[in-house]
């Protein structure tokens, strides 16, 4: 084999290489964002940074995961209301939504044992005398 033929099979493989590269990140289809509406939810996002700021003010955290349980508990008072987004980064398709409404001090619980064990972050927003919060948790279930 000479080198005129020794280049041409390495352009053949190095095309061929390229070409089945390109036809696999085609053909991806679970690839999931964050959020659908991405833009809309960046116009809104001077609304998150008062409800961090208005968190950081409380005393300690809301959000309590027991892992042996597999247990959410609230630290939330009588009356506050919000809204808990249970985000798996790895696929969208487990992603929860739950109305949290505190009525009485036995509501604090949430029993979190149907998620898939993994990864998860859980964001919780919530409002309490007319003030809006959020606080965010990492866990491994």
């Amino acid at each position: 084999m000479n080198w005129g033929n020794g280049i041409f099979l390495l352009l053949v493989v190095f095309i061929g290489l390229m070409a089945s590269l390109v036809t696999i990140c085609v053909k991806q289809d679970d690839i999931h964002l964050v959020t659908e509406n991405y833009y809309a939810e960046e116009i809104k996002y001077q609304e998150h940074i008062d409800r961090v700021t208005n968190s950081k003010a409380t005393e300690g955290k809301v959000m309590h995961f027991d892992a042996t349980s597999k247990t959410l508990q609230f630290k939330l008072p009588v009356g506050a209301s919000g809204e808990l987004h249970l985000f798996r980064p790895s696929d969208a398709r487990l992603d929860r939504k739950i109305k949290v409404e505190i009525k009485d001090a036995a509501s604090n619980l949430l029993p979190l044992e149907d998620l898939k064990p993994g990864y998860w972050k859980m964001k919780m927003t919530w409002e309490a005398d007319g003030v809006a919060f959020f606080e965010e948790k990492k866990i491994d279930i």
